[in-house]
């Protein structure tokens, strides 16, 4: 499935190229800080143990790694992949003490990895800036070892009219935040965009399925402002 402003030449490389400096600081904004909850509640979902390998995709400065390193207290092996370069590098800058942490620059639909090598999948935020989610999900699947579990936290469809409307009027102001904190405000009218055209939650399960994942499951949180979807490789 492929997605109309995703395919827009440069749209998403640049969108990134702008605010990388500021990512963190931005989603904070962006989410009054429950950002940080919401990547808890999935590391959590997972239970990882130390001998479990974990690729994170669309890593960003990498969250989800630290998050899995702290929970596990060990050492584990772990790929982080962004197709950001100058994110990479933020994150390889913030994570800098921890070692085991291979990082790689590629795109979700083409990884440079070999198949059945990974317990956990995540990406988080990142789906719904892909190109085409269909060959997403088949990477995510061909390099998940037989019985590894894939997890996605992605922003969703709210399902409560009230919540909704509150969520849409606090989304007008994001772009006009961004420009006071980043100083661009078009990275975060593509954000919003980007949010309003994604899929909703019970259409990514089908998307999932068709893809080879079983036993697929959602969790919404804050009333379906974003959701993690599960599946797993049987």
């Amino acid at each position: 499935m492929q997605q109309y402003l995703q395919n827009k030449k440069g749209l998403v490389q640049n969108v990134f190229d702008q605010v990388y400096d500021k990512y963190d600081l931005m989603n904070d904004f962006m989410s009054l800080g429950v950002h940080r909850l919401w990547k808890r509640d999935m590391l959590n979902m997972m239970n990882p143990s130390h001998k479990q390998k974990l690729i994170d995709v669309a890593c960003g400065t990498g969250d989800i790694a630290h998050l899995y390193l702290k929970s596990l207290r060990k050492n584990s092996e772990i790929t982080c992949v962004d197709p950001n370069k100058k994110m990479i590098e933020k994150g390889k800058e913030k994570l800098n003490k921890y070692k085991n942490i291979n990082w790689v620059v590629a795109h979700a639909e083409k990884l440079p990895i070999v198949k059945n090598s990974f317990d956990f999948y995540t990406i988080s935020f990142g789906l719904r800036n892909t190109k085409d989610i269909d060959k997403a999900l088949i990477e995510a699947y061909r390099v998940l070892k037989p019985g590894g579990r894939y997890l996605c936290l992605e922003f969703s469809k709210i399902q409560n009219q009230n919540l909704d409307l509150v969520y849409k009027n606090y989304s007008k102001l994001i772009p006009s935040i961004g420009k006071l904190v980043v100083g661009e405000k078009e990275p975060y009218e593509y954000l919003i965009k980007s949010i309003q055209n994604f899929i909703n939650q019970d259409e990514l399960i089908d998307l999932m399925k068709k893809n080879g994942f079983e036993m697929c499951t959602y969790r919404n949180l804050c009333g379906g402002i974003v959701s993690i979807h599960s599946g797993w490789k049987i």
